[in-house]
């Protein structure tokens, strides 16, 4: 079994983009993805420097857009055919429905666009932020998290929790640090997955009768419980409350071994999940698709795993 993983904000670059640009289909599929997102993703790819992909409002469609290039870029079938589990961290969850049919591409971006001007209005009202929490006794962790009055906003397993919360509370955080802990802020402009994102959950409720969710048609993990989610709108449910609950990734790395799960791609801007699926899943094989020419390895460890199933 393979899982396809699509990664959250802040693992953006600048310039990513530009390799992807190089593939015949690309520009045209940005440039629609483009004009539903209501921002230049192509500009923004290729030319946008770290802070300005930083903001939420570019940050969330272009992961999203990212991840559904990357995926038309690797597979040319139905991913229903295909003995795939799909999982998707945060704003990935977004890119995880659509690519198993909850949502079509037209509406995960509109979703998207909603939910990133949303959430930066709800961070716009007080400053807040992220940072990771690397290392240290789990209990320990999150034990200092709470004394520091943040939330543990995303659960990550393999030795990393991120704390979001008020800048104060994570200077306080970051000066009593769990012991053999590091604490890094994150390139994230918003407290995402706690209380203070609570009116962008309420945003996004009233873009819901809009959207016409289908059935997950290749198994979609929740990042609220790491269980599979089987039904469209309860789909569209938990995406909405994900905005201000925390994300369980580590749930969703045990579901994936619990599967049988020996191979784990990770869709651009990819990295981040790949590296956590080889510290908490040992003997997993994985392939962070960076650019175009991180394709090939993909599409071997496929063969490869389709070889022996």
């Amino acid at each position: 079994m393979l899982a396809i993983v699509c990664p959250g904000q802040g693992s953006q670059t600048p310039g990513f983009l530009a390799p992807w640009l190089e593939l015949p289909s690309v520009a045209g599929q940005l440039a629609s993805l483009s004009e539903i997102a209501g921002i230049d993703l192509t500009a923004h790819g290729t030319t946008s420097d770290e802070e300005t992909i930083k903001d939420t409002a570019v940050a969330q469609p272009l992961i999203v857009a990212a991840g559904l290039v990357a995926a038309k870029s690797l597979f040319d079938v139905e991913l229903s055919s295909l003995p795939v589990i799909l999982a998707g961290h945060s704003v990935g969850e977004i890119t995880a429905s659509a690519l198993a049919g909850v949502l079509s591409e037209e509406e995960a971006m509109t979703f998207v666009r909603e939910r990133a001007n949303s959430m930066a209005t709800a961070a716009a009202l007080t400053p807040t932020g992220m940072s990771a929490v690397v290392g240290g006794d789990p209990a320990e962790v999150l034990a200092a998290i709470e004394a520091s009055g943040a939330t543990p906003a995303n659960v990550n397993g393999a030795g990393q929790t991120v704390a979001a919360g008020t800048f104060e509370q994570l200077q306080s955080l970051a000066d009593n640090p769990p012991a053999k802990a590091r604490v890094i802020p994150l390139k994230v402009a918003g407290a995402f997955h706690t209380a203070h994102m609570a009116p962008a959950a309420t945003a996004l409720e009233t873009l819901k009768p809009e959207l016409k969710p289908q059935k997950p048609q290749v198994p979609l993990l929740s990042n609220f419980d790491g269980r599979e989610v089987t039904d469209g709108a309860a789909a569209v449910d938990s995406l909405i409350a994900q905005v201000s609950r925390p994300v369980r990734w580590d749930l969703c790395m045990e579901t994936l071994a619990q599967r049988g799960v020996t191979g784990v791609i990770e869709l651009a801007p990819a990295g981040t999940l790949a590296g956590l699926a080889k510290r908490g899943m040992p003997g997993v094989k994985t392939v962070a698709v960076k650019t175009p020419d991180d394709l090939t390895a993909a599409l071997a460890l496929f063969a490869e795993l389709e070889g022996t199933a």
